[in-house]
């Protein structure tokens, strides 16, 4: 095909096109705003009706994609580097999630601070979260990573992060796109129905996967094609050069006539050989890379590698806390190992308080999806979160703070109608407006529940900023009064809620149901500082 003169950021988002994507979430932000803009003014992503409009903030494009990922479709987010600070929670989580549909977390880093308050280099928090990044050198890399991602993505079932710089994203170069566009994935709902819940016993073995999944993640860079080893005559040094470092070295060797082995590097982790490689052969490596030098504090420890024990080698365990005890074991002791746990003083999971408003909420919802399907139920951080377990197991997802509207609207714009949020009265005024605001802003069919027992009930029964205001929040955002109802929940209404919840499944548009009655327990603590309080005015009296 004929080449197109495209930016760095246009060749990224041309390649998402092309690669089957169905959404693109974003927040604007130099130098990153061009991706999704390009998507925006694309007459093949309005043709094939790829979802492009703005998000609120970086936290709810974040969790949006999560959601279309959720759902089977393949979706990409981009931010500057400093929005990635704001989407951190989901971004960090979505590790341990994992992915299901292809998903591409695109951040633009600012070396130099051209419009940036800080040079925060991305690269730390990819590593941090332990998923795959791909840097590329060029354009037309670029293009071709991106269409890649989506596949690495898909293959490894995690989050991959397109990590570029200002001068590749706003740069211009000759770009060949393929003849294959490929097709938009069909909707399909995760094969794991837990896999999104982050609950801490499901967490810790998802964990465990994201650990045993870092082999694999290595030997595909080991594999990849954008990572390059080219060997030269002078040994007196070697150079790795990262991303579009890469083409600053060639830049000085117009004729590809560098004496020294170079190592370009484009996709991470680090490929371990090569790296042992150019190290044991050359007298000195110079480290070329735009940010930190993440790779540069990186090789030091491959050149110490045999002299450091701890959690890399097994010595000490990967995951889960430290203890006295296998600390000790680590330093030769020996360790007396006690009695099992009997069973009768074993862990049990939590269960909602018996009383509890969550009861009805949940009775009511399972009658009412199981007449649409299953896995249409998006939760949030709470009391209610305990719906994931028995008796109920009526929620779906479980990711951070707020993200129940966001992934809701994002499975919904994927197709999978309705869906269905819960969340709670505190955690809604925490960060569930703005996903809020995102579905109202374009009329997105989903259903929030907003289950309102007055107080911050998980964490000690503080005082809910969002007590006495629900109603008039969602209708000040746009939510039609028509489809904001709020009621008392008690089991005698359970046929009055549930037509409530049918009612609105089958509205087209954004609705709001606000079942209300305070937390068992705060009402308990709430009549004994009540009767406190009378006893000591009669006292006095």
């Amino acid at each position: 095909m004929q080449k197109s003169l495209l930016l760095g950021v246009e060749a990224i988002a041309q390649g998402a096109i092309d690669a089957g994507m169905s959404g693109v979430y974003a927040y604007p932000g130099t130098p990153s705003t061009e991706i999704a803009e390009y998507i925006q003014h694309s007459k093949l992503a309005n043709e094939r009706k790829i979802h492009s409009e703005w998000s609120a903030n970086e936290k709810t494009a974040m969790e949006t994609a999560l959601g279309m990922s959720y759902a089977g479709k393949r979706t990409m987010v981009c931010m500057k580097h400093v929005g990635l600070n704001v989407a951190a929670d989901c971004f960090m989580n979505a590790a341990i999630t994992g992915s299901n549909g292809g998903m591409i977390v695109t951040i633009a880093d600012d070396p130099s601070m051209h419009s940036s308050q800080n040079e925060q280099d991305s690269r730390v928090y990819a590593k941090f979260a332990m998923i795959p990044i791909l840097e590329p050198s060029n354009q037309q890399e670029a293009y071709d990573m991106t269409r890649f991602g989506f596949e690495l993505s898909e293959a490894f079932g995690t989050p991959v992060m397109m990590r570029i710089t200002t001068r590749l994203a706003h740069s211009r170069a000759g770009v060949t796109p393929v003849t294959d566009i490929v097709a938009e994935n069909e909707m399909s709902l995760p094969k794991d129905k837990q896999q999104f819940i982050l609950l801490p016993g499901i967490a810790r073995k998802r964990y465990k996967l994201l650990l045993s999944n870092q082999e694999k993640f290595e030997a595909a860079s080991a594999e990849s094609p954008f990572n390059q080893y080219t060997d030269g005559a002078d040994k007196s040094l070697g150079v790795i050069a990262c991303g579009l470092a890469y083409n600053y070295l060639m830049e000085n060797y117009p004729n590809g006539d560098c004496p020294f082995p170079v190592l370009k590097v484009s996709q991470y982790p680090l490929p371990r050989k090569m790296i042992q490689k150019i190290t044991s052969e050359c007298d000195k490596v110079l480290v070329l890379e735009e940010g930190y030098p993440v790779v540069e504090e990186m090789l030091k420890g491959y050149l110490e590698k045999e002299a450091v024990i701890g959690r890399l080698d097994g010595t000490l365990s990967r995951d889960g806390e430290l203890t006295p005890d296998m600390v000790a074991v680590a330093l030769g002791f020996e360790v007396e190992e006690g009695m099992a746990i009997p069973d009768l003083v074993s862990a049990r999971p939590p269960a909602l308080c018996v009383g509890c408003s969550h009861h009805d909420v949940y009775k009511a919802l399972n009658e009412v999806i199981a007449e649409y399907g299953e896995g249409r139920v998006f939760s949030d951080i709470g009391c209610y979160t305990l719906g994931a377990l028995p008796p109920y197991r009526a929620i779906n997802a479980c990711v951070d703070m707020g993200a129940s509207i966001t992934m809701a609207k994002g499975a919904a714009d994927a197709g999978l109608i309705p869906s269905v949020a819960m969340i709670g009265d505190s955690t809604f005024t925490h960060s569930g407006m703005t996903g809020l605001l995102d579905a109202i802003n374009e009329n997105s069919p989903i259903t929030v529940i907003i289950s309102d027992n007055e107080s911050i009930s998980m964490t000690g029964g503080q005082k809910s900023s969002a007590k006495g205001k629900l109603e008039d929040i969602c209708a000040g955002l746009g939510v039609h009064p028509d489809h904001i109802h709020v009621f008392t929940s008690l089991p005698k209404k359970h046929e009055q809620v549930k037509d409530i919840i049918r009612k609105e499944c089958d509205y087209q548009g954004v609705s709001v149901i606000i079942p209300r009655r305070i937390c068992v327990q705060k009402n308990v603590r709430d009549q004994k500082i009540k009767k406190a309080l009378k006893a000591k005015a009669a006292a006095k009296a």
